[in-house]
């Protein structure tokens, strides 16, 4: 067998290293809206090369592969972020209903919706999460959480104190649990019924499982909240402020078999911090509180929000959270 020649392998190369920038790196894309289009709003596509290239234009095909609009002129936007060079494919002047692909060069995007019910539901896919994050009973293990929260610490004379505070939502990818992150994730769930109620549905029962319930998923999820800062605000002597601290990271386990030991056994029970005025937690992960005012703010305003909401559909539930939201503001002015 002859030896391949320097040159040959470097021309090889080339050309392949010509091939592949004419087609596109298979990290170039067509970023589209991928819920979808209103018929008569704006549509604009973008593709994003990761190495320079040339796309003078674009069009438009439906589900059978058939063109519906263009070629239509693609409008070169420049750099962004990791995109080496980027391109704008307008094709608002595509109205019908449909389901839609858009081929500029060799890139093809993902199919693209275009109907006037495009954005049905999508208040409601946030819920989603939350209904992942509760604690207490869990609808997507479909079984109860941590059962056995909690017992206070770092107090001056309730210490070792057990409060029944079962409930409410886990913070971010962890398990511990924050009144100051939890009242404003019940005051913004009832902030966007009170101010568009036409946006939600009632597809999920109290408890999170499928099934409607006759009351807007998101003040079913909303109440979830409540009931836990409730909880957490026993009465006007203890505003507790947090649960758990960060010997929460040293397992790996999913909420119904979660094994952390805070010192009475694994699986048992987590610590509760009351509101003292001054930094707290345990090991690297501190709160950085100063007060009471950011928490009791936080608490007042949930409730009181919450009075309102649910004034007419439990009003004894509503009386409790308006009768805490005073509580909690007239605490967070001393």
């Amino acid at each position: 067998m002859r030896p391949i020649s320097l040159s040959l392998v470097l021309l090889a190369t080339l050309a392949l290293n010509a091939a592949a920038q004419a087609a596109g790196t298979p990290d170039d894309a067509i970023r589209v809206n991928q819920v979808g289009y209103l018929p008569d709003a704006p549509k604009v596509a973008v593709v994003c090369a990761l190495a320079p290239r040339a796309i003078d234009q674009f069009e438009v095909v439906n589900a059978e592969g058939k063109r519906v609009l263009g070629p239509k002129a693609a409008k070169e936007a420049g750099k962004f972020g990791p995109c080496a060079q980027t391109y704008r494919l307008d094709f608002s002047e595509l109205r019908e209903p449909g389901s839609y692909r858009l081929h500029a060069g060799t890139l093809e995007s993902p199919p693209v919706r275009v109907g006037p019910g495009v954005w049905n539901g999508l208040a409601d896919m946030p819920l989603r999460y939350m209904r992942q994050q509760r604690s207490g009973f869990n609808p997507v293990y479909n079984t109860t959480v941590h059962t056995k929260d909690g017992i206070i610490v770092d107090h001056p004379t309730r210490a070792g104190e057990f409060v029944p505070a079962t409930g409410g939502w886990a913070d971010a990818s962890d398990y511990l649990q924050y009144v100051t992150t939890s009242a404003t994730a019940a005051f913004q769930l009832m902030q966007a019924y009170r101010d568009n109620p036409k946006a939600f549905g009632d597809e999920h029962q109290a408890n999170g499982l499928p099934g409607a319930n006759g009351i807007p998923d998101v003040l079913d999820e909303a109440r979830h909240g409540l009931a836990w800062l409730l909880r957490m605000y026993p009465d006007d002597s203890l505003m507790l402020n947090q649960l758990g601290d960060d010997r929460d990271h040293m397992f790996f386990d999913l909420p119904p078999n979660d094994s952390a030991d805070y010192g009475w056994g694994k699986g048992g029970a987590r610590p509760l911090y009351p509101c003292t005025g001054i930094p707290q937690g345990l090991l690297r992960y501190q709160n950085r509180a100063t007060g009471y005012a950011s928490t009791a703010g936080k608490f007042a305003a949930a409730f009181a929000l919450g009075a309102q909401m649910f004034r007419d559909r439990e009003r004894a539930f509503a009386d409790t959270l308006r009768r805490k939201a005073l509580s909690a503001f007239a605490l967070g002015e001393k």
